[in-house]
Parts: structure tokens; sequence; C-alpha cells
């Protein structure tokens, strides 16, 4: 990802393996770059000398492969067998609706449990009893009803992988975040519709997210939109749901407050997520000790110039998959007795 000139894959469907926001430097002028993208499709977003598309197919190139294989047990007969056992496990669940024959949503949660096909399936279950539980975050998630947060400019998705290949998302949470104009919520499913792209992308899949967390500013107000439940909450999403692999987690320009905003989180931290969090305060050597500087944008000490304020973009992007989206969102558990009706009716209508 560091390359100059990396190949780029154009996504035709986010539910057949929607991807995250991988964006490669060209080598081109500025000018030839600008008429490449309008020629070839509008699934891009240009920031400065970076070209951020979305990737989709299922090659991954040799060093993820070999990556796969060594953290995480993934070979070509392994793969297809798991994906097998898992299938055989979810058509035996009852009331549970998820895309049997979408093979990177499958993938999605072999890989971060290491193609166990029954530590996949119990993960597939517990977030699908989540969702609906704490359903004004997780539920009917579509980038077109959640434009505010865009708008705001408050999540950007790095335009390189880390130097293991890891994709990274910056949340600006400090004083450039209005609680009065972006409320939690709002900020909560504004990350989780990017993280659902990032998710499904294969090389994200294997090598993992990591976040950057940006807090200068961050004030008492802010604090006071936390509780215990939802830090309960969101780390046990972050824990023991999420299909994918939270590398680190990287805090940058944090006043003395945030030390009481922590404290509302650390009780419900395991060590394994605890020792993936990093705090940096302005030591931009700290930062880059952990991440290449050329993955970090120049504010945090890294070489990258990024254009500011480009969510819109971003969320200009995400609106292309408005209806993969709206599958997504249909996934999980259904009243059987409901079912059964609704499928009786159909079949009824088929047969007049």
């Amino acid at each position: 990802m560091s390359q100059k000139a990396v190949s780029h894959s154009q996504a035709s469907s986010m539910g057949g393996g929607r991807g995250a926001l991988p964006v490669h430097k060209t080598q081109q002028p500025v000018q030839s770059r600008a008429r490449t993208v309008t020629m070839q499709d509008e699934h891009c977003i240009r920031m400065g000398e970076y070209i951020l598309r979305f990737e989709d197919g299922p090659e991954i190139g040799e060093s993820f492969e070999e990556r796969a294989l060594r953290e995480l047990r993934e070979t070509p007969e392994r793969r297809a067998e798991a994906l097998e056992q898992l299938r055989d496990l979810l058509r035996g669940e009852p009331g549970l609706v998820v895309p049997l024959d979408n093979e990177q949503f499958l993938l999605s949660y072999l890989r971060p449990c290491k193609f166990y096909p029954e530590s996949a399936f119990e993960r597939i279950k517990k977030m699908y009893k989540f969702r609906p539980k704490h359903a004004k975050y997780f539920m009917n998630l579509l980038p077109s009803r959640d434009k505010n947060v865009f708008e705001q400019c408050l999540l950007t998705v790095l335009p390189n992988r880390d130097q293991h290949g890891s994709r990274i998302l910056m949340i600006e949470a400090g004083d450039k975040w209005k609680p009065k104009e972006v409320s939690l919520t709002e900020l909560l499913r504004g990350v989780l519709l990017v993280l659902e792209a990032a998710i499904l992308e294969p090389r994200t899949q294997i090598s993992g997210s990591i976040v950057l967390i940006d807090l200068r500013g961050l004030s008492m107000h802010h604090v006071w939109q936390f509780s215990p439940g939802f830090a309960s909450m969101i780390v046990e999403w972050v824990q023991e749901l999420i299909p994918c692999r939270i590398k680190a987690i990287h805090i940058v320009n944090q006043p003395y407050i945030f030390n009481m905003l922590f404290s509302i989180f650390k009780p419900f931290l395991q060590e394994k997520l605890r020792n993936r969090i990093h705090f940096h305060g302005e030591d931009r050597a700290s930062l880059l000790n952990h991440i290449d500087a050329k993955s970090v944008p120049t504010q945090y000490g890294g070489d990258m110039y990024l254009p500011h304020d480009q969510g819109l973009e971003l969320h200009r992007l995400l609106c292309l998959y408005d209806d993969q989206y709206q599958k997504t969102s249909e996934y999980g558990y259904v009243n059987i007795n409901k079912q059964k009706g609704k499928d009786k009716k159909e079949k009824r209508i088929s047969e007049t």
C-alpha cells in the first residue's frame, strides 16, 4: 500500500463482497488522475493526490495470503471446509436469516475466528440477538438516513493501510464534534456504516482495522454524553461480536479530562483489548512508532497531506450502495410463525 502505483478493484455489489475504502496514490499528474476517475466510474473519491474507492474482488495478493495462513490458519482446503460447516450450522438455526450463498459475508466471521466454524456460528448468533436489543444504534443502517454525521466531517478513512495491511479509520470526537448538532447515536451509526463496509473487504478481514481517535478539545459536555450502559454495550460489541480484527485503538491529543471518560469504559475492558489501546497525547513520535509515516496524515506527524472535510464525499460514496445496506439490515432472527405465514401467502399467490 505504500507504493505509488497499485491496481484498483471496482466494487459492483456491497452484498456480494462489499469492501472498505482502499485509497491508492497514483503516478499520473493531477489532471490525468481526475480524468481517469471520471472515465472509469463514480465509485471513488479524489483526496488530493489519492483516490479512494471500494474494493470488492476476492483476490487479495500474495502478502495477504501469507498473512492469512500465518495468522488465521487459512488455506483453500480449510476455507472450503469451514464455509460448508458454517452453512450447515446456520441452516439448523431456527429463525435466523443470513445470506448462506454470500461467501464474503461468511468469511467475515470465519476469518476473525481463525476458521473455527463453531466459533463463527456463535458469534453470528450473538450478533443478531444483540442488534435488536440496541436497535437505535444497530438497526436500519442506511447511508441515506444518516447524513448528518458525514456533513459534520467527523469520520475519515485514511488513504493507506498501515505497514501490516490494516485499514485505518479516523474519528474526530473532540472540539469538532458538537453534540447538539450530532448526537452520540448519530456518531456511532456513522462509524457502523463505515465499518460495515470495511468488514466485508477481504484484505481487512485478514489484516484488521485500526481506529485513530482525535480528542483535541474534549470537554465535559462531551463526557456527559457517555454512560456506563453505553460503555458496556459498545465494549461488548467490540470484544465479542464485531466480525473484525480490531488491531489497535490510538488516542491522540487527549486532554486531562479524558481520564474521566476512560474511567467509564475501563471496567469493561478485557486484557486483550486494553493492551491494544495506546495513548499518545501530542507525542507524534509515539504514534509513528506504531504506524508508518506514509499511512499517517501530516497533522499527526505523518507524510500524507489530505484535504479536510470530505465527509459529504464519503457519504455520497456510501449512498451508491444504499440498496445493499437495506438487504444487510434485513438479516437476523425473524418470528418463525410470522415467517411461515408469509411463506404460505407467497405460495398461494404463486399458485394463482
